[in-house]
């Protein structure tokens, strides 16, 4: 059964068809990828399923609620989280509290509480921390945890997005080019990275990503657009063979 679903979403900007009539479906604890060449509409699609834009048509939904055109920060408080293609770090913040930063979603107590240090509170801002630290030791950047984000090489950034990401406890996480810049030994690690986190946090992932190694390494099924239609969907198997997917990729002579 779908826990996260878009029927027939599209998304028109003035007389420009960004995405049309996109139909896909993400099962419980799967890894899906998005493909396509630049400008199919990867990202835009991401954005609807986010609440950044409400599609011209169709419905995104989630877990058999309608979600559609709800706030980010709300559909964040559903249980789908995100990254981004060109990463979104607190730069000046420390590693640990940029995953600190995002626990604040969960948080329940009120700003009065804060102030005179309510026990409530006292016990929240401890079991951030917990939680904060454990992460940091999953994602294995526990000993640079007190380094500003920026310092970081660029494998280790993208790991720490990922883990503010999972510090809003995600049912859904949302991948968005995540083996960008990446050499082939950060790829390769990334690969193991990505199952592990889905198996550890009982994770359902879509994700877009132009690495192939990684696409076809990583994901069970894989949706392909161009120029915001749906060329193909299938296992990796089926869209390395497809001949509507190489022609988008490579062409025709």
């Amino acid at each position: 059964m779908a826990i996260l679903q878009t029927e027939n979403i599209t998304m028109k900007f003035g007389g420009i068809t960004a995405v049309s009539d996109f139909t896909m479906e993400l099962e419980k604890n799967q890894i899906v990828g998005l493909i396509g060449p630049n400008g199919a509409g990867k990202t835009t699609a991401f954005n609807i399923i986010t609440g950044v834009y409400k599609p011209t048509e169709g419905n995104i939904i989630y877990d058999n609620k309608n979600i559609t055109g709800i706030k980010p920060h709300n559909i964040t408080k559903f249980g789908i989280a995100r990254t981004f293609q060109n990463i979104r770090l607190f730069k000046e913040l420390s590693v640990l509290e940029n995953v600190l930063i995002a626990n604040h979603l969960r948080l329940k107590s009120n700003p009065f509480a804060a102030v005179v240090n309510a026990p409530s509170y006292v016990k929240q801002e401890k079991n951030m921390m917990e939680k904060s630290l454990a992460l940091l030791e999953d994602v294995d950047l526990i000993d640079v945890k007190d380094e500003k984000s920026f310092s970081l090489p660029y494998g280790k950034q993208r790991r720490l997005e990922i883990a503010r990401a999972l510090a809003t406890d995600p049912k859904v996480l949302l991948l968005d080019e995540p083996a960008a810049g990446m050499n082939p030994q950060e790829s390769n690690l990334l690969m193991d990275f990505i199952k592990n986190i889905r198996d550890k946090f009982d994770l359902s992932i879509f994700m877009i990503e132009h690495h192939m190694q990684v696409v076809m390494g990583v994901c069970e099924k894989i949706y392909v657009l161009d120029h915001g239609i749906t060329i193909a969907q299938g296992s990796p198997h089926e869209i390395q063979n497809d001949s509507r997917v190489i022609e988008a990729y490579l062409g025709v002579e």
